[in-house]
C-alpha cells in the first residue's frame, strides 16, 4: 500500500514513519509514504494556501488551488482514482470496520486540515470520504492522519508478526478484547484463571468470548448491538443481566 499525506507541516511524520510497526513496514516493503507539503503548490509568490472566509467570520480557510494542484499532480499517472479522505471532525467517525474498508485499497491520499477549515469545494469536488477520530477537536489533521495509517497498517498482511493478533483486537470481531495474561502465574497473590493453564484449547476460546462478551457488556454495551452473537452469545448476556438484576 502506498499513502500520500498533504500537510503543511511534513516534519511532524518524521518520528512517526521510522518507528515502531510503521518503520517496519516500510523496511519491508509492504507500505511505503510520500509527505507533501502543499504549500508547494500554492499559485502566488508568497505562498498562500489559506484566505479569510467570504461572508466574513472568524479564521481563514484553506484555498481550494493548492490542494486541488496537489492531488492532481499526485495522480497524474494514476489510472484510477484512490480514496481521497479530508481528516475534519465534520467528518465520519473513524471505526475498526473503516479500517478495514481502506487497508483493501492499494493506496490512499490523506489531506490534512488547518485554520477553521476547508473550502466547501474541496469538500464537494475533490475528497471522496471525510474522516473524524473522534468528538474533538485538534490544531490540525497530522495526529488523525497518523491513527488512520496505523490502524491501517497493522491489517496489511505480513506487517505483524502473528497474523492472528490484528484478529483479536477490540472491535474487530464487534467486541471488546477479553483479558490478557501472562508469566508469571502468580504475582503478589493475583493469579491467572486456571482455565488459561489448562491446555484445554475448547475451555480456553469459550472462556475468552465470554470474558469478550463480559467487557463489552459492561463498558461498551452499544456494542453489542451490532456485533454478531451466537444464541450461546446471547444466553450468556442474559445471565450477565439477570445476576446484576437489571
Amino acid at each position: 500500500m502506498h499513502f500520500d499525506v498533504l500537510t503543511l507541516f511534513p516534519e511532524m511524520f518524521t518520528g512517526f514513519l521510522s518507528s515502531s510497526i510503521v518503520k517496519k513496514a516500510h523496511e519491508k516493503g509492504i507500505v511505503s509514504t510520500s509527505v507533501v507539503d502543499f504549500r508547494e503548490f500554492s499559485t502566488d509568490k508568497h505562498r498562500t494556501v489559506d484566505d479569510t472566509p467570504y461572508g466574513g467570520g472568524g479564521g481563514m480557510v484553506l484555498k481550494p488551488e493548492p490542494l486541488f494542484r496537489a492531488v492532481e499532480h499526485l495522480l497524474q499517472d494514476e489510472p484510477k482514482r484512490p480514496p481521497i479522505i479530508l481528516m475534519t471532525p465534520q467528518g465520519d467517525r473513524f471505526t475498526q470496520k473503516k479500517a478495514e474498508e481502506l487497508a483493501e485499497h492499494r493506496r490512499l491520499i490523506l489531506i490534512c486540515g488547518h485554520y477553521e477549515g476547508y473550502d466547501e469545494r474541496i469538500r464537494q469536488h475533490l475528497a471522496t470520504d471525510e474522516i473524524s477520530i473522534g468528538d474533538f477537536v485538534l490544531t490540525g489533521g497530522e495526529l488523525p492522519a497518523m491513527v488512520v495509517m496505523d490502524s491501517v497498517i497493522r491489517l496489511l498482511p505480513g506487517v505483524l508478526g502473528n497474523e492472528s493478533s490484528s484478529k483479536d483486537d477490540s472491535f474487530s470481531t464487534g467486541l471488546l478484547e477479553y483479558p490478557q495474561y501472562t508469566r508469571p502465574a502468580e504475582f503478589r497473590g493475583w493469579k491467572v484463571p486456571d482455565v488459561l493453564l489448562s491446555g484445554h484449547h475448547q475451555n480456553i476460546e469459550r472462556w475468552r468470548r465470554q470474558e469478550a462478551l463480559r467487557r463489552t457488556w459492561e463498558r461498551r454495551p452499544d456494542l453489542l448491538r451490532t456485533a454478531r452473537l451466537t444464541e450461546e452469545d446471547r444466553a450468556f448476556l442474559r445471565k450477565l443481566e439477570e445476576d446484576s438484576g437489571e
